[in-house]
């Protein structure tokens, strides 16, 4: 079988070629999603706008069946070869279909969204699900630049459309049509981006259980990390709310700047790599540390950058903030190690940190800005210590990389690290 280059002529890019790619695709993906609610302040009444960025509180709920699938399928690809994904992504596109047909007649009741914006939300969150297919096998088999492209087109698809949609004039029932339209059209693309060699027929299928374990870790990350915003919306006043919303710019920079370590290396964790892991955490602490000590020195600029002028005052608070994002960036990095390596219960930590966070602040927490935030810094900082025991433990007990069963040989040049397609 001969190996062909992600651009397509025989080179193979370098890791950093790779990371860099992957990056601007994910500063691209972030960037049309800022742009949906913005544009949408300038084009929508009130009522719309509100019900606008409700929907789209929904479907990154929703989108989390997408994250699992594509890291469940990452995982296996790179551990098992050219397996076939077709059956599992099926069961969980269905699965996430009907259970939107049940929640999203509920939702519309009771936040008050009329029946085609939901209806059109379902299909673009249906169609973002399905995609996690492809961008999975893509990560799995290293093929870094196509992936990429692939994170990009999906962001044009899901996200291009509705910022059409609204520069149209279409309203909010036009942006939800136009988004729900592009992002099954990129279904198709991502289908051809995808092409290369054909499945082994020995691999094993992927299972149903790994697709819900990864489901569950992304959206015990997703609550762990949002759960102060919404128990600030809870407890504090108005105006502090708001603050406190400002400064959870800076955790999710933290959080998410350095995502695309555990993107390039998951495929490697998968397969046992040993020191793979040591090597993100390094990288991901060290960025970590580095944002944490910018918002030390210019944490007043930092909350102005990410709340307008007006918020400067409250630099003070900002290490909080960023060092919370940078733990639970380490968090990131393990759960996935957790997943690749195919523990039972990888979210179980943070379950556990979340439930005890919200029963604090509940209780004992002081209901100010500081309070809040340093409790969730509590939190991050429990949650990493847990987790990475919890990681520490797991590797300790599985059997060295050489012995990991596998279905079929091993492919030449399969244990080097590379970003080529196979």
């Amino acid at each position: 079988m001969g190996t062909t280059s992600d651009d397509g002529h025989g080179r193979r890019p370098g890791i950093g070629v790779a990371g860099v790619a992957v990056t601007l695709a994910g500063v691209f993906v972030n960037g049309l999603a800022y742009v949906v609610p913005v544009l949408g302040a300038r084009h929508l009444p009130p009522a719309e706008l509100s019900a606008l960025a409700t929907l789209l509180a929904l479907g990154a709920i929703g989108g989390v069946a997408s994250t699992g699938l594509q890291i469940a399928v990452a995982v296996h690809r790179a551990r098992h070869g050219r397996a076939a994904t077709a059956r599992p992504t099926l069961l969980t596109v269905a699965v996430t279909a009907a259970l939107l047909a049940v929640l999203l007649p509920v939702a519309a009741v009771g936040l008050r969204l009329t029946g085609p914006a939901v209806l059109l939300l379902g299909v673009l969150t249906v169609a973002v699900v399905a995609a996690g297919r492809w961008l999975g096998e893509l990560q799995g088999d290293q093929r870094f630049l196509r992936l990429a492209g692939g994170m990009a087109l999906l962001a044009a698809g899901r996200y291009g459309g509705m910022i059409a949609g609204l520069a149209l004039g279409g309203g909010l029932t036009g942006a939800l049509l136009a988004g729900a339209v592009t992002s099954v059209l990129v279904l198709a693309l991502l289908v051809r981006l995808n092409r290369g060699a054909g499945l082994d027929p020995v691999a094993p299928t992927l299972t149903t259980r790994t697709v819900l374990t990864a489901s569950g870790a992304t959206l015990a990350m997703l609550v762990v990390s949002y759960a102060d915003l919404l128990l600030a919306r809870r407890f504090l006043p108005p105006g502090a709310s708001g603050t406190y919303a400002v400064g959870t710019v800076l955790t999710k920079g933290a959080l998410w700047a350095p995502q695309v370590v555990t993107v390039i290396a998951l495929p490697r964790l998968a397969r046992g790599d040993r020191g793979t892991l040591r090597t993100a955490l390094l990288l991901v602490g060290a960025a970590g540390a580095a944002l944490v000590l910018a918002s030390v020195l210019a944490g007043g600029l930092a909350f102005g950058l990410a709340g307008g002028p007006e918020y400067t005052r409250h630099g003070g608070l900002a290490p909080l903030f960023a060092a919370t994002g940078a733990l639970y960036a380490l968090v990131f990095v393990l759960v996935n190690a957790r997943v690749a390596a195919s523990a039972r219960w990888p979210s179980a930590p943070l379950w556990i940190s979340t439930v005890g966070f919200v029963a604090a602040t509940a209780t004992v927490v002081p209901h100010t800005v500081a309070g809040i935030a340093g409790a969730a810094l509590v939190t991050a900082t429990v949650t990493a210590v847990g987790t990475a025991v919890s990681t520490i433990h797991r590797r300790t007990d599985a059997p060295p990389p050489s012995t990991l069963p596998t279905a079929t040989a091993p492919v030449p040049g399969r244990d080097t690290l590379r970003v080529g397609d196979r």
